[in-house]
């Protein structure tokens, strides 16, 4: 020993050491361990704290959630995505479900997240799995999203050829053009009004609204997939990166279930899908959690208002005097819920989703739990199912305490709408397995075309309005929606009702036509009537305005897809030309005030939804058909694009019935 060397040094005990000296040793050897570890806690919080007494962790898809396993607890803002996708192929790049058929893309900029290979990561993954299994505990809820995408049928973005080899070609141009529409409605966005909900382009500054609850961003949450779908890389990586700086879900303001459900949790979702990007999922399944509130009711039946910081819940003050939740709202969030169960697997949402004052019992493992969310919105199919319909009917205002309808209003349009578009697109959705959908679509229809359908004096195909049996002879732009969603159930009706249903899409579509080549500006009115000589136009100012909706222009993408007849192509086009004109400002694209004046006012506002919705279904129009192809994605009613489920492997979630 080196004590054992110092000159002089006699020892006086075994270890060498006198009694003295001992004590120094100790006292010198205490100080010394005193000060490391004081030095240590006086680091900045960090990961080196954390390195010197935590073992190395690898980010293998599926491990961060093993400590979280027995609590399932919810996803926190700040915690680390419990399941990590690994990003999705880029456009073009080997994907291994079309890999060997498909030529390559320019790609899209990688995650840098360290990796380790996959055959290692389901190696560790299972063994932990298996582990946990032997110990009696459930298994961590994993998404493959590489088994996700090998399922697709086709490519997310087509086949198309590489554009710069691709001939120059009309179609190719007017698909250019819409693309640079987007492009400028974005950087008019970024520039002026980034990170507020909605662009003023007049005033050049953003507004917030007061259906959001407090959250900011909408239009960047609503662009992301149309941004990826035309590949505008640069500046899907600015909205991605706002959605990982700056999207914070912790607010405490009043928000639309609705609103909030196909805008947000829609755009989260479809985004995620699309690029295999945790920070989508996991924003998605946070934000899911903070609408459950809306759910608590006698009947299991939402209102339409939900407090996100109290987790109270109401209804729109001028529904029926606040008493009344709305058709189109309670009845537009099956496809949402449906995916985010199937993305979270969190017994969370079965606890507050379960049917009125019942309960899993204790021991209900999670693959069991993961069909929560689908038990939610399937609770409100069955409390429809229950409720006497007059004629069938279903009309727009329901109580959520009783169970009962407050007015006999009907509508396809607003209130109603996407009410009945979510029961033909949850059977599309579930790959047709969803009966129950498929049968309340068709029993609606019957009715919608036995009190609702009217042709007009001159020829015009129409979906009236009915109150308590009067009809109101006018459709509103929203209800123009209609056409396309005709035309998506026309495969799967009785055979003998087919070509019916494809001549009445093609009418329909027809009529909201003319209601736009009616006016001046050749765009369409908010609601137009057929009476008193005048159809399919507009009756009074307050009916007159144009806010860049999409419905019209989304009907023409569907009868596109389903006959390629030109005509829905050259429609397309007089949109786009009269958005050029009389939309397109400065400072952005503007809805305008009344579409009969040749001068029409702007009214200062950019909808989310004109990015959303109305520049992604006119690129649609202009592209091929297996650019998100119908094979494989349906769209929510904010046009955010959610995947067909090819697979058995998660009926749970899916459901047959």
């Amino acid at each position: 020993m080196l004590m054992r060397k110092v000159p002089g040094f006699v020892p006086a005990s075994p270890w060498g050491l006198r009694l003295p000296q001992k004590f120094l040793f100790l006292l010198f050897l205490s100080g010394l361990i005193t000060l490391c570890f004081g030095a240590l806690f006086l680091l900045p919080h960090s990961s080196r704290l954390k390195r010197l007494f935590l073992a190395p962790q690898t980010q293998q898809p599926g491990l961060e959630v093993v400590a979280d396993i027995a609590g399932h607890p919810l996803v926190r803002e700040q915690e680390p995505a419990p399941n990590p996708a690994p990003a999705a192929p880029a456009p073009g790049e080997d994907d291994s479900g079309h890999r060997a058929s498909h030529p390559r893309r320019a790609g899209w900029p990688r995650r840098t997240r360290p990796t380790g290979s996959r055959e290692e990561a389901a190696a560790v993954r299972n063994n932990v799995i298996a582990a946990l299994r032997s110990s009696g505990r459930s298994a961590p809820f994993t998404f493959d999203f590489n088994a996700f995408r090998s399922r697709l049928r086709h490519p997310v973005l087509g086949t198309r050829p590489d554009e710069s080899q691709e001939p120059q070609s009309r179609v190719r141009a007017q698909r250019e053009k819409i693309k640079e529409m987007m492009q400028f409605a974005w950087q008019s966005y970024k520039r002026y009004a980034m990170g507020t909900n909605e662009l003023r382009p007049l005033t050049k500054d953003g507004s917030e609204g007061n259906i959001f609850g407090g959250l900011s961003g909408a239009t960047i949450i609503d662009s992301l997939d149309t941004l990826y779908l035309m590949e505008l890389k640069e500046e899907f990586q600015e909205a991605k990166a706002w959605v990982e700086e700056s999207f914070h879900l912790n607010v405490s303001g009043e928000a639309s279930l609705f609103e909030v459900n196909i805008r947000y949790v829609g755009g989260l979702l479809s985004a995620f899908y699309l690029t295999g990007e945790e920070v989508f999922r996991i924003k998605a399944i946070k934000l899911g959690e903070k609408l459950l509130p809306a759910f608590n009711t006698p009947t299991g039946i939402p209102k339409g208002i939900v407090n996100f910081k109290s987790g109270s819940n109401g209804n729109w003050g001028w529904a029926t005097a606040g008493s009344s939740s709305i058709l189109a709202e309670f009845g537009s969030l099956h496809l949402e819920f449906i995916h985010l169960t199937e993305l979270s697997g969190n017994p969370v949402f079965m606890e507050k989703a379960s049917l009125p004052h019942r309960s899993l019992p204790p021991t209900q493992t999670r693959e069991k739990c993961t069909c929560s969310l689908s038990l939610q919105v399937r609770n409100i199919r069955k409390v429809l199912r229950k409720i006497e319909k007059p004629f069938g009917l279903y009309p727009n205002f329901l109580s959520p305490v009783s169970g009962n309808w407050v007015q006999h209003h009907v509508s396809i349009g607003g209130l109603g709408d996407s009410f009945y578009e979510y029961l033909i697109k949850s059977w599309l959705m579930s790959a047709k397995t969803d009966i129950e959908a498929k049968n309340m679509y068709y029993e609606a229809m019957e009715a919608i075309e036995t009190y609702l359908l009217n042709v007009s004096p001159g020829g015009l195909t129409y979906i009236a309005e009915w109150r308590g049996g009067v009809l109101d002879h006018k459709m509103g732009h929203l209800a123009c929606f209609s056409g396309g969603m005709i035309s998506l159930g026309a495969e799967d009706a009785k055979k003998e009702k087919r070509a019916h249903y494809r001549e009445l899409a093609a009418q329909i579509t027809k009529t909201c036509h003319e209601s736009y080549a009616r006016s001046d500006t050749k765009l369409g009115p908010e609601a137009f009537w057929f009476n008193s000589g005048r159809e399919a136009m507009a009756t009074q100012l307050s009916e007159s305005y144009y806010i860049l909706r999409p419905e019209v222009v989304e009907s023409y993408m569907y009868l596109w897809r389903q006959t390629h007849d030109p005509i829905y192509r050259e429609w397309g086009w007089e949109v786009v030309l009269a958005l050029e004109k009389y939309c397109r400002t400065e400072g952005g694209f503007s809805g305008i005030q009344d579409v009969y004046s040749s001068m029409p006012n702007h009214d200062n506002k950019q909808q989310s939804f004109f990015l959303a919705e109305t520049l992604k279904y006119l690129y649609l129009l202009f592209s091929e058909d297996d650019v998100l192809s119908l094979e494989d994605w349906v769209f929510n009613t904010e046009a955010h694009p959610l995947p067909v489920n090819h697979t058995d492997s998660s009926s749970r979630a899916w459901g047959r019935h």
